[in-house]
């Protein structure tokens, strides 16, 4: 049931992280990947192609519509079909919110929200032609119960979800499927500077009952589920993936 082979799938943000490991966990079940970025994700392809699979890279800033329509012709070009979609890419700027800038507000948005709506909207149109499909939205615990000094994080994660739902509404007579993964706190690189701070690490250890961040290849397991035939009947879901930590009071 979670065997991924002949599929085809898209991962954003692919270079590093979240969306490396997702990557080469659908590479893992069978699947040829076509890995994305604005960075260079030349060795996400390579580990990929190592596993025999098929995998290209292609560079791509998600938030503008003309980078996503030329990605979705390119991969249709070299494989025909997308069965499934990842929208990984994602950013992170702290400040509070009486001082929080304006222009980082639109970029977080831009990038974090319309992004994964762009993405699901090029992508879906094809899904709707093959009537089948599967879209796993990167959304978070941020998206669920807020962090301070992340307003516009927390809000786009936030619409995440509510996008998430949406297009699984939408979407669920083409036989697509829409869920999101909310993660917790993992060990990438867009977290490394909190993973510094003694602090930080002692409030991972008192509130999330695992008592440590996750890793990377955590987050497979939940993206090969909802990427595969175990999952036909589940869409509009947001799965929480993260050591416990919202469960609690």
């Amino acid at each position: 049931m979670f065997d991924l082979s002949g599929k085809v799938a898209v991962v954003t943000g692919a270079s590093r992280g979240l969306g490396k490991a997702i990557s080469i966990g659908l590479a893992e079940a069978g699947a040829d990947v076509i890995v994305t970025d604005v960075l260079n994700a030349n060795e996400t392809v390579e580990e990929i192609r190592k596993l025999g699979r098929k995998s290209i890279g292609l560079k791509m800033d998600v938030s503008k519509k003309e980078d996503v329509s030329s990605m979705v012709n390119q991969a249709l070009k070299k494989f025909d079909r997308i069965d499934i979609l990842v929208n990984n890419a994602g950013i992170y700027r702290a400040a509070p919110a009486e001082t929080a800038k304006e222009e980082d507000w639109d970029k977080i948005l831009a990038i974090n929200l319309k992004g994964q709506f762009l993405c699901s909207q090029e992508v879906g149109k094809q899904m709707i032609k093959q009537k089948s499909g599967k879209i796993i939205n990167i959304a978070s615990v941020a998206g669920k119960s807020a962090f301070a000094q992340s307003v516009a994080y927390n809000a786009s994660k936030a619409g995440v979800i509510l996008l998430t739902k949406t297009l699984a509404v939408e979407w669920g007579k083409h036989n697509i499927n829409v869920n999101a993964i909310c993660p917790g706190v993992f060990s990438t690189q867009m977290t490394e500077d909190f993973l510094k701070s003694e602090d930080f690490l002692r409030m991972i250890k008192a509130r999330v009952p695992m008592e440590r961040c996750g890793e990377p290849r955590e987050l497979v397991g939940a993206a090969v589920y909802l990427a595969s035939k175990a999952s036909d009947y589940v869409t509009g879901h947001a799965l929480v993936v993260d050591g416990g930590w919202i469960a609690g009071l």
